[in-house]
This record gives C-alpha cells, structure tokens and sequence, in this order.
C-alpha cells in the first residue's frame, strides 16, 4: 500500500510538471481510453449503464495491467435505469429498451431543440422557471408534470401557495424522481468506490471536476447545432447568445466552488470544446461569443489553483494564436486535428499541450505506422516539456498489437 502511495504521488507529479512546462524524467501518458478499458477485460460499454460492479472491476484489472500510465479517468458510471425512468431524450445508450447501439458502442447523442429561438428572453428572465416548466419535461417527459408549476402569490396568510406542488400530478412526479435518486445515488456509490480502488492501485484520475464552454451548454442542451447555427447569423439574436453564455459562465463558476473547501490531490477540471472548431464561426464571434466566457470560467478555476483541460475536437489551427491568452502555466490544451509542431511553436511557452495520435490508426492501422506517429509526435512535442501523450479521442476499440507497439515505442524515445 505504502508503495502504492509513492506511485500515485510520482505519477500525480510528473503531470503537474508538464502543466508547469517543466521537463520530468519522461512523458507523461494520460491517452483516453474510454470503453476500451472494459472491452479488453471481457467487459463491455453495456455494463458502464447497467452492471457497474462489472465495469468497475474491468477498469481495476486493465489499470493494474498497465503501470507505464500515469493516470485514469476514473470510474464514472451511469445508471441506465435513472435514464429509463426519466425516459431521458438527450441520448441513446447500450442496454436501452429498444435501442439500436451495440453493447460495445458509447451513448449516441440525439441533438433536440428543448428550446426555441423566441423563448430566449423567457429562459434569459426566469431561468429557474424556464427550466422546471419548459426544459426538464421535453428533455425527461415523465416529469411532464412540472409543467404545471405556476406560483402565484397573492395573499399568502397559509399553504394555499402550495398547492401546485401537492397535485396528484405533481405527487406522481416526485415518486419518479425519487426512483431516479435512488439508481442514480446506487449508481454513483459504485462509481465512488471504484474511484477510490483505482487510487489506492496507485493511478490519480486526471480530472475531478467537469464543465462545459457555455456556448457548448447552449448549443448542445438548449438550441441543437442547426438551431445554434441558425441563431448566429442573426445579430439580434447573437445578443441574447451573448448573455446567455455569461449567464452560464457565472453558473459553472458558482458550482465549481468546491475546489475552495476540498482538499483535492488532483485539482483539474474537463472541458470538452464541441461547437467552436476551424470553420464553424469567425474569429469575431470566437472571440465575443466562445472564448469570452469560457476564459472567465478558466481564470476563475485558475484563482483557486485549478488545472482547465480544455478538450478540444476538430481542426483547431485558426484558434491557437487565441489560445496562447492565458496564465504561463496553468492550462492542458488536448488537441485532436491540428499540426502539433505548430501547436508547440505557438503554444509552447504558454501551455501545456496533449493528443493527437489517431485511435483509427490504433484500432485499423499497421503496427508500423502506429509506431512513426507516436515517434514523430514525440520529436515534435518533447522538447524543453510541457507535453503529456495522448490519443486524439476516446478509445474503444483496438488492435492489441498496434498498442503494444505504441507503449514500446514511448518506453524507449519517451525518456528525457
């Protein structure tokens, strides 16, 4: 146990290193594997949703299978039944009734309009009631019931005021939520526990905290691509994307407020960047309508000593230059399409930077290219530090032999 300690404490340094644009005594390896780490173990993405004692166990056999990786992304699980209960519209997952996703695949997100262009000042005016009334029962349908929440006061002199909330309506909605709690809060103590397994085996998670660009909350749960697409060529409208990003930036900064009163050994918070890669808006709109308000949740975390790991996904080499606005030190930029050469000549003073090796080339490619991608990105991204490995996604399928090929590879060239 005593030797498992000093391993998550190197293994917790050597990243905190590369954050801090120091050399460490190799490359730190974070790569995302995602649903592989069940399906390598006879497991399979099904048993995240359904059999978390399965899928918990899976991860405890491939992370102690693999001591080269000096972290995990925990064990992060997801009641499948909370999701049945509140007939959830948002995704589709394995396991799901009727559902046409394999058991080895992820969820499929189904994009949905919860709200329409011209709800913007209804939502911007009374978000707590836009929500209850509106967007919980076309995003969960089997609280359709909150539909009918209207407070009205008057003359408050008794309960009279409450009786929207006592319905028969209203009583069969809360005794769904209460079944929805009692899977999600049976889903997450497995999670928990695992978590806390994959810890004591010596593996830091490489995040403990997640949040969103508040254009992505926009664009993914409220509007929908085409419907955010729609919203941005219209400068009307672009006014009210403006104060809702801000409104959402306050939002996360008020929830990630723990990292004040936990002490946490990791301290970093994901951001996965959905919306805002080359060519899905100019640089102005970038600037005011993307990067604004998610840097004022990145220097908020930043204040409180915390790590953002900006995922991003897509081409991203129009964004670099603006990236490079941030504190010395202090930032994880992951990169899935981009020239990491250029990424490191530009952002090579100011952040650190992770990713890009293809998990096609893993999962489809010949052992020999696996090997002259992972050396090329190490000649182009090693030097003078501030480089973790990565894939250039999550990983859920794979030639065993191309990884072999590739943690062989980082043992030998990886090593400053």
């Amino acid at each position: 146990m005593a030797d498992n300690k000093a391993k998550f404490n190197e293994r917790l340094e050597r990243i905190n290193k590369a954050i801090r644009l120091e050399k460490t005594d190799r490359v730190p390896l974070a790569p995302f594997f995602a649903s592989w780490v069940q399906r390598s173990q006879g497991s399979s993405y099904r048993d995240i949703y359904y059999d978390q004692e399965a899928a918990g166990q899976a991860a405890v056999d491939f992370y102690s299978s693999h001591p080269m990786l000096d972290c995990s992304y925990g064990a992060r699980f997801t009641s499948g039944k909370a999701n049945e209960i509140a007939q959830s519209q948002m995704i589709d997952w394995p396991g799901r009734p009727g559902t046409m996703v394999p058991d080895t695949s992820s969820h499929q997100v189904i994009e949905r309009e919860f709200m329409t262009q011209d709800e913007y000042p209804e939502m911007l005016g009374d978000f707590t009631g836009f929500m209850l009334r509106k967007y919980i029962p076309r995003a969960y349908p089997a609280l359709k019931a909150l539909e009918k929440v209207k407070l009205t006061p008057t003359v408050v002199l008794n309960t009279g005021l409450l009786a929207p909330l006592y319905s028969p309506d209203m009583q069969n909605a809360m005794e769904v939520l209460r079944q929805i709690a009692a899977a999600d809060a049976e889903c997450a103590a497995i999670s928990n526990r695992y978590s806390a397994k994959l810890a004591e085996l010596g593996f830091p998670s490489l995040f403990t905290g997640s949040s969103e660009a508040p254009y992505d909350i926009l664009g993914d749960y409220f509007r929908g691509t085409m419907g955010i697409f729609e919203d941005l060529v219209d400068e009307d409208v672009q006014e009210y994307m403006e104060q809702a990003c801000d409104m959402f930036a306050d939002q996360q900064i008020a929830n990630l407020q723990y990292f004040r009163y936990v002490d946490l050994p990791v301290r970093r918070v994901f951001f996965p960047l959905h919306k805002a890669m080359d060519g899905f808006m100019n640089d102005e709109q970038f600037e005011r309508l993307y990067w604004k308000p998610l840097k004022k949740i990145m220097m908020a975390l930043i204040e409180m000593d915390v790590t953002p790991y900006i995922y991003t996904e897509g081409p991203y080499t129009s964004r670099l230059e603006m990236l490079t606005d941030v504190p010395k030190g202090k930032v994880l930029y992951h990169f899935e399409k981009v020239d990491m050469k250029e990424a490191k000549r530009i952002l090579g003073g100011t952040a650190c930077i992770s990713g890009n090796l293809p998990i096609s080339q893993i999962e489809f490619g010949k052992k020999e290219t696996v090997i002259d991608m992972t050396k090329k990105l190490l000649d182009d991204c090693m030097p003078d530090g501030g480089y973790i490995f990565d894939f250039d996604g999550s990983l859920e399928n794979a030639n065993p032999e191309n990884l072999d090929a590739m943690f062989e590879t980082l043992d030998v060239y990886g090593k400053y």
